[in-house]
């Protein structure tokens, strides 16, 4: 599986930016996906999970109720909505797909996608 995140970009505190992690292969759906974030001198944090099916979610607290991950089988994409932007929020972020599960371990995920900057003015 190869994964191509896009989406980033500058934006001020309080405001919104869209992630989308397309993936190739015709087994996508098989894959579980994360969004992972960096930011300098920092190491890499789990942002959110989503299941196969995209019946299960799951987030890290300092995103949860702003940020939304879903995805789209058919177009091979995972979403990530990004709200109430904070200042804190400004990372590296990537994409990654787990064979097993949704899980918050970076260690866990088999393939990963570039990264895109996103970047929040206060």
């Amino acid at each position: 599986v190869q994964l191509q995140a896009s989406g980033g970009g500058l934006v001020q505190a309080g405001g919104s930016l869209g992630l989308s992690c397309a993936a190739s292969g015709r087994t996508f759906s098989m894959y579980a996906v994360g969004w992972f974030r960096q930011a300098p001198g920092k190491e890499r944090e789990f942002v959110a999970a989503i299941t196969r099916n995209g019946g299960g979610t799951y987030y890290a607290e300092s995103v949860k109720g702003r940020f939304t991950i879903s995805r789209d089988n058919a177009k091979n994409t995972v979403y990530l909505r990004m709200n109430s932007l904070k200042s804190e929020d400004t990372a590296v972020y990537y994409c990654a797909a787990a064979r097993n599960f949704a899980d918050t371990s970076p260690r866990e995920y088999d393939y990963w996608g570039q990264g895109t900057q996103v970047t929040v003015s206060s």
